[in-house]
């Protein structure tokens, strides 16, 4: 008799791990200073911070959705962009992620540069290609189409996306458009596409969606286990990321 309660107990633990949502980590990096944290923050909790601070180490929000009637929670793990803050951190950091957001800022051509060296970080991380991979534009609220220079252009971060077998968004933290904007801005021609926030949040829920499904074996493995022990968080730095 006890053998079977514990059998049945056993099945039921593992029919509640089965059905409860699947939870994804993604990383979001890129230079500092590029809205990393602005953005995660939009992303999760759909407004922009009143006061923002650097990051030091790592920190991460979460996000629910339903897509196509299955619940999935994305955990985006925001990390310091300044290797001083985050040098003993890469190894836990890089970790069982499920998906990346390459963020870079539109106004700033050094912070685009400067993606190699994160792709290269990833690779040295045993972060494959089969790891899902966004290339994301921020600030574009601070792009001018009649001043192309000092800019990064759509053309180039297509085809570094491409190249990197990436998917292609640019949008706003500070002021994201209300609807998808591709060659018209308002009453006035632009040469360049911006993307809502939510639609970037669904491309990444979606993508993920599609990743196979966890057997009983590693269920565990989507069920929360990527939250950051409950340690006295470190003490931030002012910072103003947009």
């Amino acid at each position: 008799m006890e053998s079977s309660l514990e059998l049945s107990n056993s099945l039921g633990s593992v029919s509640s791990l089965l059905t409860r949502c699947r939870t994804f980590k993604v990383l979001v990096i890129g230079d500092s200073g590029v809205g990393k944290t602005c953005l995660t923050h939009r992303l999760c909790a759909g407004q922009f911070p009143d006061r923002v601070e650097a990051t030091i180490g790592v920190d991460f929000r979460e996000r629910l959705l339903d897509i196509d009637g299955e619940k999935i929670k994305l955990q985006l793990w925001d990390t310091a962009g300044q290797e001083r803050f985050r040098k003993s951190m890469v190894q836990h950091y890089y970790r069982n992620a499920h998906a990346v957001l390459f963020i870079y800022d539109v106004s700033c051509p050094a912070s685009f540069n400067g993606l190699i060296s994160w792709i290269e970080e990833c690779r040295q991380n045993s972060l494959g290609q089969e790891i899902p991979r966004f290339l994301l534009g921020n600030k574009s609220d601070l792009r001018d189409p009649s001043r192309p220079e000092g800019q990064v252009s759509q053309e180039q971060a297509m085809s570094f996306a491409k190249v990197h077998s990436m998917m292609f968004f640019e949008t706003s933290a500070k002021n994201p458009p209300f609807k998808r904007l591709n060659g018209i801005r308002g009453d006035r021609k632009v040469s360049y596409q911006q993307d809502k926030v939510e639609d970037i949040v669904l491309a990444v829920g979606a993508k993920l969606k599609r990743q196979k499904k966890p057997s009983a074996a590693n269920a565990l493995t989507y069920s929360g286990s990527f939250n950051v022990l409950s340690k006295k968080r470190p003490e931030k730095e002012l910072w103003n990321c947009c």
